[in-house]
């Protein structure tokens, strides 16, 4: 089963036993002031900057998000992601709470095929969220919450991928269109957080073999040395399933230690992709 996405003359494939790929995460004007800022004066210099840094640096997807107190998403998230098609081939993930502001900005992109994130267990969110989805052609990132919040009984979590599931294919989206994140919370508040999140992901994948993500950058809040734990734990989630972290494609040693994981997983035939790094 595989998850496929398109940008400009660039297709992106994941899934389980599948190379990772990275999700770049810098367009997002949370805990970035100079970015919020520039959003709300209607500005777009930092995105199209952080679009094209992220591209070289190795990004397989981007996430643009422009949610920030006094900004007019609905106005803002399709200019943000028109801006970021021009500048990179990459395939785009429209990172939004807003509906409206996500389909406006679907409306930009038809000729892609892109990731919505984000729909989650709620009816509300389904019920709006599922038929954008499938009109669209698009694939989803599905939260494991629902009305109650966060569980942290990974079995409560997936239950609630257990009725996203059933909701989707229901309406007719296919299952590599599921996208599953079994959310990701920082460990420095709750130490089993990283076992929670990997446990959830294990059960879902076992269940229903579809491809995941998460907020992997979380996982370090409030920590020393962010950068080696947000590592470590991705390469821990790949053993667990994890195919598309949403991360910080900047990281220096991001590429290599994943490319490295990726061969001890089995997910790097003959190891082509990290024999290519010394090629080079």
């Amino acid at each position: 089963m595989e998850t496929v996405l398109t940008g400009k003359n660039y297709e992106v494939k994941f899934g389980q036993g599948l190379p990772t790929v990275f999700i770049a995460e810098r367009i997002n004007p949370t805990g970035r002031k100079s970015l919020a800022e520039e959003l709300k004066q209607g500005k777009l210099d930092i995105v199209e900057k952080d679009a094209i840094e992220q591209t070289k640096a190795g990004a397989h997807i981007i996430d643009v998000n422009v949610g920030a107190v006094g900004v007019d998403e609905v106005d803002l998230l399709p200019k943000a992601v028109k801006k970021v098609m021009e500048v990179t081939d990459r395939p785009i993930c429209i990172d939004s709470a807003n509906h409206k502001a996500l389909e406006a900005a679907l409306n930009v992109c038809s000729s892609y095929k892109v990731l919505i994130n984000s729909v989650n267990g709620e009816e509300a969110s389904m019920d709006y969220v599922l038929p954008l989805v499938k009109e669209s052609g698009a694939a989803v990132i599905c939260l494991t919450m629902d009305n109650r919040g966060i569980s942290n009984d990974p079995l409560v979590r997936f239950e609630i991928a257990k009725k996203i599931v059933a909701r989707a294919e229901s309406i007719g989206i296919k299952r590599e269109n599921l996208v599953f994140d079994p959310l990701v919370m920082g460990a420095a508040t709750d130490q089993n957080a990283g076992k929670i999140c990997l446990d959830s992901m294990k059960m879902i994948v076992k269940e229903f073999g579809v491809s995941t993500t998460g907020g992997f950058s979380n996982i370090s809040f409030g920590m020393p040395d962010r950068e080696f734990l947000n590592v470590t734990f991705i390469v821990m989630a790949i053993m667990a399933g994890l195919c598309a972290p949403i991360t910080d494609v900047m990281m220096k040693s991001l590429a290599p230690t994943v490319k490295a994981a990726d061969f001890l997983a089995g997910r790097d035939p003959y190891g082509m992709n990290y024999i290519s790094m010394y090629r080079k």
